[in-house]
C-alpha cells in the first residue's frame, strides 16, 4: 500500500509534537479534507443501503458498517456477521472477516492493518484503508471508455491511470498532478466542459483570481448534469493544501459519468464570430454633431456580455447608447454622436475579448449642415397614392449641405 501511506504523517513524530504545534501543522488542512473526502466516500456508497457515517474515526469500530460498505463495493453478502457486537471480540471478529475477506476474495493486497486498529479508531491506519478501497473499486478496477479488458501487466499505476485519462480530456492544460494544478478552478472547469461540451464553454476566460468562483460554477455544474457528487467542495480544491488522494478520489467519478437530457449547453465563446456593421464603423462619412448608428449581431458568438467603448481623438470616452433588439440574431442597436473632428475609435468587446477588427478607426469630419434646409420630394412621401407592397420612392436634397442622410420609416402599428 505504497501509494496509500505516501503522505501520512510519521506516528512517533507527530507524537513528540506539543499539541498546539500539530494543530497549526502545515499538513493539517490537508488531513482535515482528506477526512472530510473519504467520509463522503463512503457515505455516497453507504446512501444505497440507508447507511450513513458521521466520524469515520469511530463509526467503523464495530465493524457493521464497514461490512455494509464493503458488501455495496464488492456486491457480495457477508453470511456470517455479529449483529450486536456488544463486545470487543466480536467487534474484532466482524472486522477481521471483512479484512480476510478483502484479501482472499477481492485480491485486494491489506499491509499494516489489523483488526484492532480498526476497532481502537487508529484514524491514520482507517484512512489508510479507505484509500486503499478507493484505489481499487473507484480508481483500478472500472473500465473506462476506450480501454481493453483484463489486467495489463506492467501497465500504468493507478494514478497515472488517472491522469493519462485526465491529460486525454484536457489536453490544452498542462496538468501535471492532483493538487495545485487545480487551483485556480479553471482545470475543473475544463474537465466538466470535455464530459459535458456546453456545460462551461467559457473556462478558457475565467479570472484565476476568482478560483472559488470558478470550481463552484463547474463542480455545481458536475453534480447537477453529469451526476458527480462533490466529494471535495470548492474551497477545498482551491486550498493549496489540497492533498492528491482528495483529488484522485473526486476526479475518478469523470470517466463514467454521463450528461443528462435537458442539461442548459451552451455554446463556446468565440469574440470572432461577432459581426459589427453599419455607418458609424465605416473609416470616412461621419461628421460632428449627426448621429453615427451601428449593428453588433451576436448569435454565433455564444453567450457573452457586449461592451462598447466609444474614444474620441483625445482619448476622453464619449457615450454610445446601445439597445438590445431581442431578435433571433441577437442584434443590438448602437449609435454615438461625435463632438469633435478627427479619429474616433470603437472598441467593441464581447466576453471580455475585442471582436475581430476592433478597435474601428472612424474619421469624424466637421460639423453636418443645416437640416433646415435641406427638402424631400417624390411619391413616397405623398399623403396619398402610396400603394403596400409596391416600390415607391422618394428623393432628398441636401444641396451643398455636408453630412448623412438618416431615413426611419415607421408602419401604421408602430406606437
Amino acid at each position: 500500500m505504497a501509494e496509500s501511506e505516501a503522505q501520512y504523517y510519521d506516528e512517533d513524530e507527530d507524537e513528540e509534537m506539543p499539541l498546539t504545534e500539530r494543530d497549526l501543522a502545515d499538513d493539517a488542512q490537508w488531513k482535515l479534507i482528506q477526512k472530510n473526502t473519504f467520509t463522503r466516500w463512503a457515505n455516497e456508497h453507504l446512501k444505497t443501503v440507508n447507511k450513513t457515517i458521521a466520524d469515520l474515526e469511530n463509526d467503523f469500530s464495530d465493524g457493521l458498517r464497514l461490512v455494509a460498505l464493503i458488501e455495496v463495493l464488492s456486491g457480495k453478502k457477508f453470511k456470517h456477521v455479529n449483529r450486536r457486537p456488544n463486545f470487543r471480540t466480536q467487534k474484532l471478529e466482524n472486522v477481521t472477516r471483512v479484512l480476510e475477506f478483502l484479501e482472499r476474495d477481492e485480491g485486494i493486497r491489506i499491509v499494516n492493518i489489523d483488526s484492532s486498529d480498526i476497532v481502537d479508531s487508529n484514524l491514520k491506519l482507517i484512512l489508510g484503508l479507505i484509500w486503499t478501497l478507493i484505489l481499487h473499486y473507484s480508481i483500478s478496477m472500472p473500465m473506462w471508455e476506450g480501454e481493453e479488458p483484463g489486467p495489463q501487466e506492467g501497465g500504468p499505476t493507478p494514478k497515472q491511470r488517472l491522469l493519462n485519462w485526465v491529460q486525454s480530456k484536457v489536453p490544452d492544460i498542462p496538468i501535471k498532478n492532483f493538487n495545485n494544478d487545480w487551483n485556480n478552478g479553471k482545470a475543473i472547469g475544463a474537465l466538466v466542459d470535455a464530459v459535458g461540451p456546453g456545460l462551461c464553454p467559457d473556462w478558457e476566460d475565467w479570472d484565476p483570481k476568482n478560483a472559488k468562483k470558478n470550481a463552484k460554477e463547474a463542480m455545481d455544474a458536475a453534480e447537477k448534469w453529469l451526476d458527480v457528487p462533490q466529494l471535495i467542495k470548492p474551497d477545498e480544491m482551491t486550498n493549496p493544501k489540497i492533498d492528491e488522494m482528495s483529488m484522485m478520489t473526486y476526479l475518478a467519478q469523470f470517466p463514467k459519468a454521463k450528461l443528462k437530457p435537458g442539461a442548459p449547453l451552451r455554446p463556446k465563446l468565440n469574440p470572432n464570430r461577432v459581426r459589427a456593421y453599419g455607418p458609424g464603423l465605416e473609416p470616412k462619412g461621419n461628421q460632428v454633431g449627426a448621429p453615427a448608428r451601428f449593428t453588433v449581431e451576436t448569435f454565433s458568438a455564444g453567450s457573452g456580455s457586449l461592451e462598447i467603448t466609444v474614444l474620441n481623438p483625445k482619448g476622453v470616452k464619449e457615450q454610445c447608447e446601445v439597445v438590445d433588439n431581442k431578435d433571433r440574431n441577437m442584434t443590438y442597436s448602437c449609435v454615438y454622436v461625435p463632438s469633435t473632428e478627427g479619429e474616433y475609435k470603437v472598441i467593441i468587446k464581447f466576453g471580455a475579448k475585442e471582436v475581430n477588427k476592433s478597435p474601428f478607426k472612424v474619421k469624424v469630419e466637421g460639423a453636418a449642415g443645416d437640416a433646415s434646409k435641406v427638402t424631400a420630394a417624390g411619391p413616397g412621401i405623398e399623403k396619398t397614392g402610396v400603394v403596400a407592397s409596391k416600390r415607391t420612392y422618394f428623393e432628398v436634397f441636401t444641396k451643398k449641405w455636408q453630412g448623412n442622410v438618416d431615413v426611419v420609416i415607421l408602419d401604421p402599428q408602430w406606437s
